[in-house]
């Protein structure tokens, strides 16, 4: 179990990594396909084990922050990403989940199936019928407002022809022919001008520009094909929303269809896919009933109504030169493969993930052999194997270093987990550093001109030891960074105010900042959620240090965090010196409580549900709870507040009753939820 959290951290923050390059940079190092399976084997390993879900947590984070330059937009509604599926067996079990959510018999699904244009997501805002605005994705809560270059695409109606709502967000690709790709790098390289790496990155690096004029001069082109925010309901099947949008103007793509088997669509659109005039890496099957869709909701950061299914990837070989060694913040060792260059489908690899010192020996890989690499392996590509025929004579096994590289300290592997550890803790440099890079993060405090190059700098001079010292040490010196090289007084000046900009800061924010071992930002919302402010935080996490305590038992209790998680907080605030850094942290901000999801009777309140539900799934029922607001728990304790209590109900309604909690059967728990939501009863 430890192993495989070490794994989810690693993953985590290699997407990170290649998110900010892709989504911020438009710079990306590795291929789609490298991406998405890097995407899987996490996604593989935290569905397996949801308790394990490590501090970088990416599944809860969509995109990257927004670039400096452009002002930001905020969401109507969240710009989320998709999950994945490589075959018949993932859209078949990806079809089961939606069935068990529902409770549906085996009838087949309708879907639309899109074709998944590999450009640059946009969300376009119109009030009373009027284009007003336009974001990017950004890191899916805010983006950057590139309302200016919208106003010079083609494709983008300034006015919807009646009816139309008083507000809607629709969402779309912007895109590039490959045609129109080629000429436009022909005449940029006839200019003595930047050329592009590909399509993708020509229509990224056009849109984001600061001047519109730039953008005017580019060939970009928009699909629509979602809608985010809206003051009314627009159709009653996606279907009709793409057809809605036809009659506002929007290009829809054409080969959008109607199905109900999708491994036939997906076979006959991977055999027409090289003659498309733009690129695309897959299918989008959405269901159909926007019903449907609503009941399905969200989880984590993606829709559980839809799916990409993507094309395969591809593999090459070439010679393994050197391994290098990565630590992390948790003080993990992760070996990293130095390749001899090799172009695998149009990117140049030169590094791949080794994962750990058991994945070397069990593959026998050693320096100087050819080997297979994966592009749709990790970020940094998977090798898969060696090619056993070519190795050189006399070359050795590879020695996993038995000391830390960072700080000489010792290097152990903790029972029953497969990564090595080093075991210097805060007195590595290496961790210390790692730690600052994570709390200046996206998704953590994100100070914009705060990142990972400035954040190593300021380290390695003494600037910034711990988190509170970007708060208490750098706004004094702001005369000294603007002396320092590259930065200047504006530059100083910017990087002050967003540092106290963000003196202000949310609980679930604060607490994933801390780069607590397995509190991704999923897990901090719901810790956040859970206590509500931080001092009730702070108090019951240091009560919980006790083994057998009531907060302890309360903590394992919520739904999502167990007792693994639990441990691992209880450990952080049983280190006096993590305490003592939390506060004097805290001592600097202003912690904002956590906002309840809901409001009237259910908002803060404590929720079990047991025995057999009847006409709700016992996930829909939990989706239901936690919308309005509530906190669902997995056993009844003196601080529920209500259980509601299905078919064959047995200890826990028991315990309930004996403790005096409100119990609900399940019929008066939809119909306090629809009052409570203002439905009709229809969840």
């Amino acid at each position: 179990m430890s192993g495989v959290a070490a794994e989810l951290a690693r993953l985590g923050a290699e997407l990170a990594h290649h998110d900010r390059l892709y989504h911020t940079l438009d710079a990306p190092e590795i291929t789609d396909a490298a991406y998405d399976a890097l995407r899987r084997r996490y996604n593989d390993l935290a569905a397996t084990h949801p308790e394990l879900i490590a501090a970088d947590d990416p599944a809860a984070a969509v995109g990257a922050a927004p670039a400096s330059g452009f002002a930001k937009l905020r969401h109507g509604v969240p710009m989320l990403s998709l999950d994945n599926a490589f075959g018949p067996e993932d859209f078949t079990e990806f079809c089961a989940r939606i069935r068990r959510f529902l409770g549906l018999d085996e009838a087949p699904l309708a879907f639309v199936a899109e074709p998944k244009i590999d450009g640059l997501s946009i969300s376009l805002t119109y009030e009373a019928g009027r284009f007003t605005q336009a974001a990017t994705r950004g890191d899916g809560t805010e983006g950057e407002d590139v309302t200016a270059n919208l106003h010079t695409l083609k494709d983008v109606p300034l006015a919807l022809p009646a009816p139309f709502p008083a507000r809607i967000e629709i969402r779309g690709e912007v895109f590039m022919t490959k045609a129109d790709f080629l000429a436009m790098n022909a005449a940029q390289e006839k200019a003595g001008e930047k050329t592009f790496a590909n399509p993708r990155n020509a229509a990224a690096g056009s849109l984001r520009q600061l001047d519109a004029r730039i953008t005017a001069s580019r060939p970009l082109s928009l699909f629509a094909y979602a809608q985010g925010e809206a003051s009314e309901q627009v159709a009653e099947t996606h279907w009709d929303y793409l057809e809605r949008l036809r009659a506002w103007g929007f290009q829809v793509n054409p080969l959008s269809s109607r199905i109900t088997d999708a491994a036939a669509f997906q076979a006959e659109i991977a055999t027409t896919r090289g003659l498309l005039p733009y690129d695309i890496d897959g299918v989008v099957y959405k269901l159909d009933d926007l019903a449907l869709q609503r009941r399905l909701g969200f989880v984590g950061r993606a829709p559980r109504w839809a799916i990409a299914w993507k094309f395969p990837a591809e593999q090459a070989t070439t010679v393994l030169e050197g391994i290098d060694i990565q630590l992390g913040r948790t003080g993990a060792l992760t070996p990293v493969a130095r390749l001899a260059p090799v172009n695998v489908g149009g990117v140049l690899v030169r590094n791949a993930t080794l994962h750990n010192a058991d994945e070397i020996a069990r593959k026998d890989i050693r320096i100087g052999d050819t080997v297979i690499i994966q592009r749709a392996g990790d970020v940094i590509p998977q090798v898969v194997g060696i090619v056993a025929e070519r190795r050189p004579p006399g070359i050795a096994p590879y020695a996993f270093p038995a000391t830390c590289p960072a700080c000489g300290s010792a290097v152990l592997r903790p029972p029953g987990e497969v990564v090595m550890r080093c075991t210097g803790g805060l007195a590595c440099p290496a961790q210390v550093e790692e730690r600052l890079i994570h709390f200046v993060s996206r998704g953590a405090f994100d100070i914009e001109g705060l990142g990972e190059k400035t954040i190593r700098e300021f380290h390695a001079e003494g600037l910034v030891k711990s988190p509170a010292d970007i708060f208490s040490e750098l706004p004094p010196r702001e005369p000294d960074i603007a002396a320092r090289e590259g930065w200047g007084e504006l530059s100083a000046r910017n990087l002050m105010a967003a540092i106290a900009q963000r003196r202000t800061i949310g609980l679930a924010r604060f607490i994933f900042a801390l780069g607590i071992r397995r509190i991704g930002e999923a897990n901090a919302k719901l810790l956040a959620r859970h206590y509500g402010s931080y001092a009730n935080w702070r108090t019951q996490m240091q009560a919980a240090v006790t083994i057998g305590a009531e907060a302890r038992s309360d903590l394992g209790a919520i739904l999502g965090i167990g007792t693994a998680i639990a441990q691992e907080l209880a450990e952080f605030f049983a280190e006096p010196h993590n305490t003592a850094a939390l506060d004097a942290l805290a001592a600097q901000l202003t912690i904002l409580d956590a906002e309840a999801q809901g409001g009237g009777e259910l908002s803060g309140k404590n929720v079990v549900f047991t025995g057999t539900l009847e006409t709700l799934t016992r996930p829909e029922a939990k989706a239901m709870a936690e919308k309005l607001g509530a906190r669902v728990t997995d056993s009844v304790s003196k601080k529920t507040d209500l259980v509601i209590v299905g078919a064959d109900a047995g200890s826990k309604a028991r315990k309930a009753a004996e403790l005096g909690v409100r119990i609900l059967t399940e019929a008066e728990w939809r119909t306090l939820a629809a009052a409570r939501a203002g439905m009709d009863g229809t969840p």
